[in-house]
């Protein structure tokens, strides 16, 4: 018999990304003739580590993956897209609303989605200081930055830190192209091949269906990795972010990934590429 590929999976400890993959990475769905073992990570440090393939499966945000088309391909299960979802610009509640082409904006790293959708915006990239999402809210709550880029739970969070919201780059988004705001995805090394790559594909959305159908067997291990995260905002986040995108992006889905990746090339904010997207 055949000994069983090893591929390292990266994804972050997120709720949606716990929650979808917790089937998956549990035994609970089968993926013959791969053996994966799971890696977890902010999703920054997850796009830094793709710039290197060093991950054969991994979560990456779509910015990220216009610089890796190379060596890796977007599987079409396991992202992150939506409506009514998208990153938020927020500052200090009653202080002026700062220039954001002027001021350094404290961003979730370079590589994010957020990021490009900022540039794309803007016109041109802002000045930014990356830091762990987790501590843009208190830095700019603090008047370390005068605004900050946010993501994940913090939508749901931020006006306990008496934060404001400048500007929703997801509702930007949709009025601009009538399409879900693109924002991380799974990505598999090319050179692992394509039956491999289906096979996972398959097995990733058979883990989110598993997911919906059983919610509590996942609570104990997404909790163990929401850095005390209030339940109701891990409800809330894997709410907004596991939807049926995640489990199959479909036409719609494929075209709002090509639409954020031919405006970033456009503005000259994305490398161009003549591989492939998907498998």
């Amino acid at each position: 018999m055949q000994d069983p590929l090893d591929i390292t999976f990266g994804y972050s400890p997120c709720p949606n990304d716990t929650f979808a993959f917790h089937a998956l990475m549990h035994g609970l769905v089968p993926t013959p003739g791969v053996r994966l073992s799971p890696f977890l990570a902010d999703v920054e440090e997850l796009n830094r580590r793709a710039l290197k393939a060093e991950l054969g499966l991994t979560k990456l945000s779509f910015h990220a993956l216009a610089h890796v088309l190379d060596d890796y391909a977007l599987l079409r299960s396991g992202a992150a897209l939506g409506r009514g979802c998208g990153p938020l610009v927020v500052a200090r509640a009653g202080a002026p609303a700062p220039d954001l082409s002027r001021v350094t904006v404290a961003v979730p790293g370079r590589l994010t989605t957020a990021h490009l959708l900022l540039s794309l915006y803007l016109g041109q990239p802002p000045v930014v200081e990356p830091l762990l999402f987790s501590e843009i809210m208190p830095a700019v709550a603090s008047g370390k930055f005068a605004a900050g880029l946010i993501i994940h739970e913090g939508r749901f969070t931020f006006q306990q830190y008496g934060l404001t919201c400048l500007l929703d780059l997801g509702r930007w988004w949709e009025r601009e192209t009538g399409l879900p705001i693109p924002l991380g995805c799974i990505a598999l090394r090319r050179g692992l091949g394509r039956e491999v790559g289906l096979m996972l594909e398959a097995a990733l959305a058979e883990s989110i269906r598993r997911a919906w159908q059983e919610p509590a067997a996942s609570r104990d291990y997404v909790l163990a990795h929401s850095q005390e995260m209030e339940p109701a905002v891990v409800e809330q986040h894997i709410a907004l972010y596991v939807n049926d995108f995640s489990a199959d992006l479909g036409p719609e889905g494929l075209g709002a990934v090509q639409e954020a990746l031919a405006r970033g090339r456009a503005a000259g904010l994305l490398p161009p590429s003549g591989r492939e997207l998907t498998l």
